[in-house]
């Protein structure tokens, strides 16, 4: 919007100084034109034509320049002797808009036919050199095109530091996303191996003593595993700026599979037609399935759980039941992983209700809209 209004702004003052120019020209042809001849009409309109030409001189330097161009070129033979103040206007917005060489050969014709248009309007040939002289000199030529391209110029170098500032902006905010990943991967992973080992030393020595290894027990090496996998993909993510493929729809059935390793009896069911979905949406579908088995595996007490994704026309409705411990008089408190739900529900213009069941267990179900191309 502050574009369009620059671009409004610009217009009117274009729209002002047209005008102002050929009120100016106007009132110079009036003071200064003493004989009366049929070709006075004609010398007023080019006149005041070549002052609101330069109402374009922004949008359409090189046809303002022409048109300027011949206007003063016509009232000169029509016998004004008005210095062409309007093609000095057009030369400036030549020059600025980057048209050097037309605005030269230009201003060359310019220098040549203004003194053979004076001679047609007068006889002496020294006064009609003098007037030509007067209506264009070299001097204010050379002005006007300097300004141009000096405007031109400075123009060019604040483009090119505006460049080096939005390059420098993106250096920096890779630089802390590796800053980011290398701390991640120094903390969590190795956090996390330790983790997987020493599980898989208890599962180890468990066996060995002919102990009966749980069911929990054995699932802690898999998740350590699963969990390091996921952490470095997203450490990838922030090094390549999404050059790694995130999980998405595809990755759900290896969620539910792994849940059973848990010693819950875990289902997935998919209704509808399956399309292609945005990425974003994508992977919070997956992100509502994942967070939702992670908590009802480590807070629900529960032993079933289900999964359910439902293609609707225009909408990609996720939603995970179980049966655990929790019930409508139960006192609930969003977690980080609920409220991080709700958050990428949100910002995609869907629905999040996670709340204890009526028969109790608890459900989270998701309504991510879907901006379907075919």
């Amino acid at each position: 919007m502050s574009t369009g209004r620059f671009r409004a702004g610009a217009d009117i003052g274009d729209g002002a100084i047209a005008v102002g120019v050929a009120a100016t020209l106007l009132i110079a042809g009036l003071s200064g034109h003493d004989s009366t001849t049929n070709l006075d009409p004609l010398g007023y309109a080019l006149l005041t034509a070549g002052g609101l030409a330069l109402a374009a001189r922004r949008r359409a330097p090189v046809p303002v320049l022409a048109v300027t161009g011949l206007c003063a070129v016509g009232y000169q033979a029509a016998g004004f002797d008005v210095p062409a103040v309007a093609f000095l206007f057009a030369v400036y917005a030549a020059v600025r808009a980057g048209h050097r060489v037309i605005t030269v050969a230009a201003s060359v014709t310019m220098l040549a036919a203004l003194p053979l248009a004076a001679l047609t309007s007068l006889h002496n040939t020294g006064e009609a050199f003098a007037q030509a002289r007067d209506a264009l000199e070299i001097a204010w030529l050379i002005a006007a095109g300097a300004a141009g391209e000096a405007l031109r110029q400075a123009e060019r170098r604040a483009d090119e530091a505006e460049r080096t500032r939005e390059e420098t902006a993106r250096r920096r905010a890779d630089e802390e996303r590796l800053h980011i990943a290398r701390e991640l991967h120094d903390s969590l992973v190795h956090q996390i191996s330790i983790i997987k080992v020493q599980s898989e030393v208890a599962v180890h020595l468990a066996r060995r003593r002919g102990e009966q290894v749980p069911e929990a027990l054995l699932a802690i090496p898999q998740a350590g595993r699963d969990a390091t996998r996921e952490l470095r993909a997203t450490l990838e993510a922030l090094r390549d700026d999404g050059a790694t493929p995130p999980h998405g729809r595809d990755d759900i059935p290896e969620l539910v599979k792994r849940a059973c390793t848990t010693g819950l009896e875990a289902t997935l069911t998919i209704e509808g037609h399956r399309y292609d979905v945005p990425a974003a949406v994508d992977r919070t579908a997956y992100r509502i399935v994942q967070e939702s088995l992670t908590n009802t595996a480590r807070h629900a007490a529960a032993t079933t759980v289900s999964v359910r994704i439902d293609y609707r026309p225009d909408t990609l409705a996720v939603r995970v039941d179980d049966d655990g411990k929790a019930t409508p008089d139960t006192t609930h408190v969003p977690g980080v992983g609920l409220l991080g739900m709700r958050e990428r529900v949100t910002a995609l213009g869907g629905h999040l209700r996670a709340e204890p069941r009526g028969e109790g267990g608890f459900t989270v179900q998701a309504e991510l809209p879907v901006e379907r191309t075919s």
